[in-house]
């Protein structure tokens, strides 16, 4: 058994973790990758922002979970904890602002982006403020990790990064696993249910979910929406039920455990998301999980890929589509259960064990590639590592045998779910290596965009 040093061999660093009231798909992803690298032997810590419901410092299915600051404190905390714990790795989760880890650090740093934010800044932050943050995540943030690996959840966001200046080939796709489904009470209600699951922020565009309720109930009485989720944004929505007159009609369930979250999804007969953007869309696997199809935005970017169009759900283009189409699954229950039923073989396609074989590959090349490793730590924390990649055989990390590089695509799916062939690399002989703005949130068509940059 291998003497461990107390040194930290990755840490994440992120705005929030999955505890957090506005925690979403991101941090679940965080969470699940931590967790099995933790599980694999490796010290995993995660620094993010302090809440209400948590303590400032505990271990969560191994992970040691560091919150400290606020919404925009935590990125000068997270600074200074990376400089003073100095871990093997550290992983940037970039939501649209960068931590800049590469400052205080001359070893290695992963860059993780879930999605592009070119829209979200203005709705957010309004004309100027978003100028500035898009010029941090735009221009600043590709020049703070110009000598880093980046992993981002989808083919979408891999080309978006390519449109940003990010070579391709530092980009790896490593796209989310699929918690197993639990056992639910709950069964598809008699009356027709609509369910929106994420946060209540505006670029979530819940007004749309609330829009198409209104719109149908006329011709469909019975029709209810559930709102699963919460945030800063709740009164703005509640107040949009009630000008559209079907606050009655809409329940606001707040920040759900998860299985309540699973209880409200086995209920609902079509699932909506209405987001400007999605990096992948967890939402959607999870409730096709329980047979239940996604309608949502072509320009979402994600969505083309957790979606299969047609099949597993349907992307539209604008609220009108929208509207249309989740009357036709309403009106039509052979089709609405052909596509449940594809959406839950499509969502078991992905296992978070997959995903995290892709990490972990992406972690080794960024050890074996830093200048400023150190050798020890690389020999063990190598080690550890490639029993998490699993791959035998010979070769330098990156050779894909064909002279092809890149990020994967959803169709490039053969088992390890798209992920870059850099992920799945090999030991080396000598050492082990294993290591317009936006589309407006009140109820208008969300701008069409080229698919380089959705």
């Amino acid at each position: 058994m291998l003497s461990r040093p107390a040194q930290i061999d990755v840490l994440f660093v992120n705005w929030r973790d999955a505890s957090h009231p506005e925690g979403g798909g991101s941090e679940r992803y965080v969470h699940r990758i931590a967790e099995r690298l933790a599980a694999a032997g490796l010290r995993v810590r995660l620094f993010c922002a302090a809440h209400d419901l948590a303590p400032a410092a505990e271990t969560v299915r191994g992970v040691e979970v560091v919150r400290r600051g606020g919404r925009f404190t935590v990125y000068p905390q997270a600074l200074r904890h990376v400089r003073r714990t100095r871990p093997a790795l550290v992983v940037d989760v970039q939501n649209g602002l960068p931590f800049a880890s590469p400052l205080v650090r001359r070893g290695p740093v992963v860059n993780l982006v879930h999605h592009v934010h070119r829209e979200q800044w203005p709705i957010v932050f309004g004309r100027i403020g978003g100028a500035v943050g898009w010029w941090l995540e735009s221009v600043v943030a590709p020049r703070l990790y110009r000598r880093s690996r980046y992993v981002t959840v989808s083919g979408a966001t891999a080309a978006e990064l390519a449109t940003l200046g990010v070579a391709a080939e530092r980009v790896t796709v490593v796209p989310n696993g699929v918690d197993p489904v639990p056992t639910v009470r709950a069964a598809p209600d008699p009356q027709p249910h609509l369910v929106v699951l994420g946060r209540l922020v505006p670029h979530k565009r819940v007004e749309h979910a609330i829009e198409v309720l209104a719109r149908l109930r006329p011709r469909w009485p019975g029709l209810r929406l559930s709102v699963v989720g919460d945030g800063w944004w709740r009164e703005e929505l509640v107040a949009a039920a009630e000008r559209l007159g079907v606050r009655e009609h809409v329940e606001f369930h707040g920040f759900v455990d998860e299985q309540a979250k699973h209880e409200s999804l086995a209920r609902a007969w079509v699932h909506l998301c209405p987001s400007v953007k999605e990096g992948w869309g967890l939402v959607v696997t999870e409730a096709g999980g329980h047979r239940v199809p996604t309608v949502g935005y072509r320009s979402a970017g994600g969505l083309r890929e957790s979606v299969v169009d047609g099949r597993t759900g349907v992307l539209v283009d604008d609220l009108e589509g929208m509207v249309a189409a989740v009357e036709r699954l309403l009106a039509d229950g052979e089709t609405r259960r052909r596509m449940g039923e594809a959406a839950a073989g499509h969502a078991e396609r992905f296992s978070w064990d997959a995903s995290v074989r892709g990490f972990a590959g992406v972690l080794s090349a960024a050890l074996r590639g830093s200048a400023g490793a150190v050798v020890e730590d690389v020999d063990l924390l190598a080690g550890l590592l490639e029993g998490v990649v699993g791959v035998d055989g010979g070769g330098d990390p990156g050779d894909r045998g064909d002279g092809e590089t890149g990020a994967a695509t959803h169709g490039d799916q053969n088992g390890d779910q798209g992920l870059h062939r850099e992920a799945r690399f090999r030991r080396s002989r000598r050492r082990p290596v294993t290591v317009d703005a936006a589309a407006k949130i009140h109820n208008t068509a969300p701008t069409q965009t080229p698919s380089a940059t959705p």
